[in-house]
């Protein structure tokens, strides 16, 4: 099930990534404050991370935010302003979410 697609920017790389308004918020609603995310990431290439990554989205300025988890991602799989990603709900491998890579540069 998507959560979520989004064109990444210059803040979500730095600030953190903001779910969209129009995210499908319905996996998420059973959580107060910061729930972890154990995500499985895959590049554009279709390559995956070894293991699955822990994502931290948590509520900041009335918004929902990946955090601790993101940057690392980020920084592993290269990411860079005008990337997409889409976030799915999936149960595989001991994960429940995956993150899935396009590189639209």
């Amino acid at each position: 099930m998507e959560i979520f697609t989004k064109q990444l920017t210059r803040v979500d790389l730095e600030k953190g990534l903001v779910l969209p308004p129009r995210s499908n918020l319905e996996p998420l609603q059973r959580f107060q404050g910061t729930i972890e995310l154990s995500t499985i990431v895959e590049s554009a290439a279709g390559t995956r991370l070894p293991e699955p990554v822990p994502i931290h989205c948590s509520t900041t300025g009335g918004s929902l935010v990946f955090k601790t988890g993101w940057y690392h991602i980020a920084s592993k799989v290269g990411l860079k302003s005008g990337d997409t990603v889409t976030f799915y709900q999936e149960v595989n491998g001991g994960a429940q979410f995956k993150l899935k890579v396009r590189n639209d540069r």
